[in-house]
Order: C-alpha cells, then sequence, then structure tokens
C-alpha cells in the first residue's frame, strides 16, 4: 500500500497537474511555430532566394531548382514517388530551435525569479534570527522572557540585570 500512498502524494502535490497545463500549452505553441515556419519563414526563404537570383541576372525559377533541389526521389518508387525531403528536415530543426529558445528564456525567467524569491526569504529568516537573538533569555531554561524581568516566568529562576 505504500506505493499508493506515494503516488497519492504525488497527485496531490500538484506535479501532474503542472506537467499536464505544461504538455497542453507546449501542444499549442508548437502549432503556432509550426505555422509560422511554414507560412512566414519558408515562403520568405523562398523570396529571398528568388530576388537573390534575379538580381545576379540569373532567372527567378533558377531559384526555385535550389529549392526542389533540397528534395530527392527515392529510387525504385515510381508508382508511388517518396521523397528525400531536407527542406522539411530544416523546417523541423528551425521549429526544434525556436521552441527551444522560448523554453529556455521562459525557465531562465522562472530561475531568476525563484533566486529572488530566495533571497527574500533568506533575508527575511535572518532578520527573524537577530531579532530573536536580541531578545534576553534565561540562562537557565533558554526560554524567552522580556527585558528587565527579574525571575523567568517559565521555570522561575532569578535573573540577574545585565
Amino acid at each position: 500500500m505504500k506505493i499508493v500512498d506515494e503516488f497519492k502524494e504525488f497527485i496531490a502535490r500538484g506535479n501532474v497537474m503542472d506537467m499536464a497545463v505544461g504538455i497542453i500549452v507546449g501542444g499549442a505553441f508548437t502549432a503556432i511555430v509550426n505555422s509560422l515556419v511554414t507560412s512566414v519563414i519558408t515562403p520568405g526563404i523562398h523570396f529571398l532566394t528568388a530576388v537573390t537570383s534575379s538580381a545576379t541576372g540569373g532567372a527567378a525559377d533558377g531559384a526555385s531548382d535550389i529549392i526542389t533541389g533540397l528534395k530527392w526521389m527515392v529510387p525504385g518508387t515510381d508508382a508511388a514517388p517518396e521523397y528525400i525531403d531536407l527542406g522539411a528536415f530544416i523546417g523541423a530543426v528551425i521549429n526544434f530551435l525556436i521552441i527551444a529558445f522560448v523554453v529556455f528564456c521562459m525557465v531562465k525567467g522562472l530561475n531568476t525569479m525563484r533566486e529572488k524569491m530566495d533571497a527574500i526569504a533568506k533575508k527575511d529568516a535572518e532578520e527573524e534570527a537577530a531579532e530573536e537573538a536580541a531578545a534576553p533569555h534565561c540562562p537557565f531554561c533558554l526560554e524567552e522572557v522580556k527585558e528587565g524581568a527579574t525571575r523567568c516566568p517559565h521555570c522561575g529562576a532569578e535573573i540577574k540585570a545585565a
């Protein structure tokens, strides 16, 4: 039954909910990045290579030859052609780099926030410890006593004035 109890504690701690939210948001963000790459970046690359080709005196379709040169038909698949598509792979690498960069920025921001929160908590703990150390204590029972007390309210011992 110990594993069941540990599992219940794991679920109750919120880790599962955090993970589920992360997966859902990650899936939605991946769709946005895929759309960005297929709808904006890839056509932008096509446009830039076409403009460069035209500017150098070549035909605009020479640039499309470069892009289609990234896709090769697999030999022996004439009936149902299959392709090795390096352009799609490059697009997937761009997707990965964009997502990895955003996740890096989020983790960096969270770590910075956690460091600041830890610094604040440490400062509060130090202030509390300083206040506690400043309060007079009974030399016999080590309990806190009020300033100027001549007897300890906890053990009844006589306290000499400092």
